[in-house]
């Protein structure tokens, strides 16, 4: 099992930035893929970026430019920075693990989220 924690989530005004970071504790061993997904009210939950163990990212369309998405070499943390923030980056923000292991198979792991709230 791996537990997932996300922290760094606030109020912001547009234009803002914020930082979010996730830590995996737990069944480290294994962890391949992070990434983060947000959902904003009535709408369904999106990627905003993953990043692999090789380093390989992976942003969605709306917020290429303005985040960034990096992790620690132990692969364990994964962090977004968030620049030019706009009203509609406002939503849950969720951090996202994948594990695989040959016994196992892939594993899915959320934290529990963090709301980023961009408003004047």
């Amino acid at each position: 099992q791996v537990h997932v924690v996300e922290s760094g989530g606030g109020l912001v005004q547009p234009g803002g930035s914020l930082r979010l970071s996730c830590a995996a504790s737990g069944s480290i061993l294994g962890i391949n893929a992070m990434g983060w997904y947000r959902q904003a009210p009535g709408k369904e939950r999106e990627l905003v970026a993953d990043i692999t163990r090789g380093g390989v990212t992976n942003y969605g369309d709306s917020v290429k430019g303005r985040f960034t998405i990096s992790r620690d070499n132990a692969m364990t943390r994964v962090f977004l920075q968030m620049n030019s923030l706009e009203s509609e980056d406002t939503a849950v923000y969720y951090c996202n693990v994948k594990r695989y292991t040959m016994s196992a198979g892939l594993g899915i792991y959320w934290g529990q989220g963090t709301q980023v709230t961009v408003s004047s």
